[in-house]
C-alpha cells in the first residue's frame, strides 16, 4: 500500500557545498532531492541509519570532490557569513 501524501514547496537555505553533496547523492541513488531529504529525516526520527555502507562510501567520495569536511558535530557551530 502506498501512502497518500501532500507535498509543499519550501524555501530552505542550506550551505552550498552540503547541497551539492546532497544533490549528487540523490542522483547516485536515482531519486529526487526531496525524496532523499524525506528519507533522511524519517530515518533520523526513528534513530535509524538512512544509508547503506556502499552509499556512505560514495558520500565520502562526494564530500571530497566538493571540499565538504564537516561532521555531525560541526552542525551546531555554523555561522553564516554576511554578504
Amino acid at each position: 500500500m502506498q501512502a497518500k501524501i501532500e507535498r509543499t514547496q519550501t524555501g530552505i537555505r542550506i550551505e552550498k557545498r552540503l547541497l551539492k553533496v546532497l544533490k549528487a547523492t540523490a542522483e547516485h541513488l536515482d531519486m529526487s532531492l526531496g525524496d532523499l531529504i524525506e528519507g533522511i529525516v524519517l530515518h533520523s526520527f526513528e534513530n535509524k541509519p538512512p544509508f547503506s555502507e556502499e552509499t556512505i562510501e560514495k558520500i565520502a567520495q562526494l564530500k571530497s570532490v566538493y571540499d565538504l569536511d564537516w561532521s555531525a558535530s560541526d552542525s551546531h557551530k555554523f555561522k553564516e557569513t554576511e554578504t
